[in-house]
């Protein structure tokens, strides 16, 4: 039984899986209203940095007091923070959610590999099995007899990969950059999706039309997802603080029974058996990659 001082972490950790494995379907909403995937991205994460803009200060501090030091970390950051939010939004606002995120919970691979070149990390058993069950896992899903090689089968499926090896690079960068407070790093994902959206929005061109185009219902959702993102991004970077790694994969793993059953109820979304199996081999892999403790070179 958690004590009370683990409750809040389990706490921030539950809620940002709720969030995340409910996000997209106010996404879809939006879509269907006239909104498009990129603009509701754009709006909502200007929204949480503004809901978080008391942490400015701080971060203008930090920045120049580590001047060079924090500038390409920091960047690296910003923009595969930045790709994994946007590019799970498109994703999933295209593609079967539970095949979209299963493909994003492929991030233990990537994480491992990316670890090895940007740490020096030593791959111990853990991580060799990392990599056999991902790649059995996505093998099993994508296998199509008649085309041949197990790759995405659509642009949504490319997208959620994406997304998923962002979100590993995201983490091993993090760790790297460990000179940047929580606040810098919050900051840093917020911009990096927010600004990440202005090549496709300038592509589909439009733009002052589909801002005048947005109603009272429109707006009303923005601002809940807008507060939302900002409050869900506090509570999971202060449960990663205070929660063994190992714990707090086991409980994100919600995200995965939260899409689950929303995708069932609310899209009438259903994984096919095959789809089962690479799920149960990429949640095996999700769960030994909290068992990653190998030393640097």
């Amino acid at each position: 039984m958690p004590s009370k001082q683990n409750l809040m972490p389990i706490a921030g950790v539950l809620s940002g899986s709720l969030v995340w494995g409910l996000i997209w379907y106010p996404y879809r909403v939006l879509q269907d209203i006239g909104v498009s995937g990129a603009l509701a991205t754009l709006i909502t994460y200007l929204l949480a940095m503004l809901c978080g803009a008391f942490m400015l200060p701080r971060v203008w501090r930090e920045l120049r007091l580590h001047n060079g030091e924090a500038g390409w970390w920091a960047v690296a950051l910003l923009l595969s923070a930045g790709w994994t939010n946007f590019g799970y939004v498109l994703a999933v606002l295209h593609g079967e959610v539970m095949r979209v995120l299963l493909l994003f919970y492929l991030a233990p691979l990537w994480t491992v590999l990316f670890s090895y070149w940007l740490l020096g990390e030593r791959l111990n058993r853990y991580g060799y099995l990392i990599i056999a069950l991902s790649f059995s896992g996505a093998f099993i899903m994508l296998w199509e007899p008649q085309l041949g090689l197990p790759l995405p089968n659509n642009l949504a499926e490319w997208l959620g990969l994406s997304a998923g090896m962002a979100f590993a690079l995201s983490n091993v960068v993090s760790r790297r950059a460990a000179h940047l407070s929580v606040e810098a790093k919050s900051y840093s994902v917020w911009l990096g999706t927010a600004l990440l959206t202005a090549p496709l929005l300038w592509w589909q061109g439009g733009l002052p039309d589909q801002l005048l185009a947005i109603d009272a219902q429109a707006l009303l959702i923005l601002a809940l997802l807008g507060i939302v993102l900002c409050a869900v991004s506090f509570a999971v970077q202060y449960a990663l603080a205070h929660l063994p790694a190992n714990r707090a994969i086991v409980l994100f793993l919600f995200e995965l029974v939260v899409a689950a059953a929303a995708s069932y109820f609310l899209a009438d979304e259903a994984m096919q058996l095959r789809d089962w199996l690479g799920a149960l081999l990429i949640v095996s892999a999700s769960l030994l990659s909290g068992k990653l403790h190998a030393e640097p070179k």
